[in-house]
């Protein structure tokens, strides 16, 4: 059985999580259930460029603002493509901080897409009206780009106590913008998804029956339009953990989590089928697991441009997958990904 590493739950000065808790360790609930968790081959390379956005959202796992400055640089850029069509994945998922705001953005976007290769902008909307991003929204519909755009409520006091006073408004803007492009209208193309992550400490609602809320709110109050909702717990992990640690309740909602473990989750857990590299180009299992420097490698953590990437393409295929006390948020409940809930 591949070997797993696990890292245990109080939150440090960065973001990880370190300490103990009666919450046991991931990989011995994997032990106990009789799982090896392993991957399945590369579906999705998710690139994340950077750490830099123009807002601060309260459950932002990457913790990322307007006074970061990581930022993947063209070199890194490049390679990630190179590795990108080495392992041959259907899409590419990109990702920040705001990552249309990046330099290499609409290189990485139309490089993919010349490949015939799915694009994912996980857009957080209000970037729409950013200085120089005008034709942004344009950009993504020519070039087919899947949006899949922050919302955490369809009422403006969950949105705004999440993300800031605001950007509801620009929020609701942007969506109709997008539909007017196309988006999110049927027989266009072009698809709009819609993310919600819950305002506090506790599991999403079911997915079908708050897409149906959504749909109905939207389309009744704006004439909004969009695709699917997905519904993603917050980890336990950056800012939303150091706010559960502010309020008291970061063991509470761990062991909400581990309480609400759900092994039929396990098969759809985008660790599986995905790799995620970072703006410094190390390679990760998820963008979790990033945030938390849960680094791939053998004995020294991979990183693009120190061996050949179809070489690094058939390393990876032998490591096992790295968890930490964080994987409960992925395998609670009806679980989640990057695509929203695992089951029904």
């Amino acid at each position: 059985m591949a070997t797993h590493s696990d890292t245990r739950s109080r939150p440090g000065k960065d973001g990880t999580l370190q300490g103990s808790t009666a919450v046991p360790p991931f990989a011995e609930r994997l032990h106990r259930e009789g799982i090896e968790l392993t991957r399945h081959g590369i579906e999705t390379v998710q690139i994340n460029v950077g750490k830099f956005c123009n807002q601060a959202c309260v459950h932002c796992h990457v913790d990322a603002g307007p006074k970061r400055s990581e930022t993947m640089d063209r070199r890194t850029a490049e390679l990630a493509l190179e590795f990108v069509r080495a392992a041959n994945p259907t899409t590419v998922d990109i990702t920040g901080g705001a990552p249309e705001l990046h330099p290499s953005f609409r290189f990485l976007v139309t490089e993919a897409r010349r490949d015939g290769r799915r694009v994912i902008d996980r857009c957080n909307l209000t970037v729409l009206f950013e200085p120089g991003q005008e034709d942004l929204a344009e950009f993504l519909a020519a070039n087919g780009v899947e949006v899949i755009a922050s919302l955490p409520c369809y009422l403006p006091e969950n949105v705004e106590k999440q993300r800031g006073r605001g950007v509801y408004d620009t929020s609701i803007a942007a969506l109709r913008r997008l539909n007017a492009l196309g988006y999110g209208q049927e027989g266009s193309g072009l698809l709009l998804h819609l993310v919600y992550n819950p305002v506090g400490a506790h599991l999403p609602p079911p997915q079908a029956r708050l897409e149906a809320d959504y749909k109905r709110e939207l389309a009744t109050r704006f004439g909004i339009r969009f695709n699917r909702l997905y519904t993603i717990t917050n980890m336990p992990i950056a800012r939303f953990a150091h706010m559960l640690h502010r309020e008291g309740k970061f063991d509470a909602y761990l062991a909400l989590l581990a309480d609400a473990f759900n092994p039929a989750t396990l098969d759809g857990l985008m660790c599986r089928h995905l790799v995620s590299i970072s703006w410094d180009g190390f390679v990760y299992d998820c963008d979790f697991n990033q945030m938390l420097d849960l680094r791939v490698g053998n004995g020294r953590p991979f990183r693009l441009g120190e061996q050949p990437a179809e070489q690094l393409v058939r390393l990876l295929a032998q490591q096992p997958i790295r968890t930490g006390i964080h994987c409960y948020g992925c395998t609670a409940g009806a679980g989640s990904s990057c695509g929203g809930a695992l089951t029904t």
